[in-house]
């Protein structure tokens, strides 16, 4: 089993900035990837950004060049850097862990981008 925490959510006026954070704990080893998913009312869940074991990162194309995700060595935790946000930014974002056949996800944490 892996848990995960995320913080950092909060309200933000549009061109600012956050950071997300996700605490990981439990059967680090056995994670091959890390991301962040986004879930607006009314709209599915999307890939916001992914990062592998050996930092391999990954984007959708929606957040390219304004997002950047990070780790620490030992996967205890995973960050989201997030700058120049939009209104159509806000929305539930969720940390996820990867294992070979099992994917973890987070309570979520909310994210309005609103002035």
């Amino acid at each position: 089993q892996v848990q995960l925490v995320e913080s950092g959510g909060g309200l933000v006026q549009p061109g600012g900035s956050l950071r997300l954070s996700c605490a990981a704990s439990g059967r680090l080893f056995a994670i091959n990837a890390m991301g962040w998913y986004r879930q607006a009312p009314g709209e599915q869940r999307d890939l916001v950004a992914s990062i592998t074991r050996d930092g391999t990162t990954n984007y959708g194309d929606s957040v390219k060049g304004r997002f950047t995700i990070s780790r620490d060595n030992a996967w205890n935790t995973l960050f989201l850097q997030m700058n120049s946000l939009k209104p159509e930014d806000t929305a539930v974002y969720y940390c996820t862990a990867l294992e070979t056949n099992v994917i973890y996800w987070g309570q979520g944490t909310q994210v309005t981008v609103s002035s």
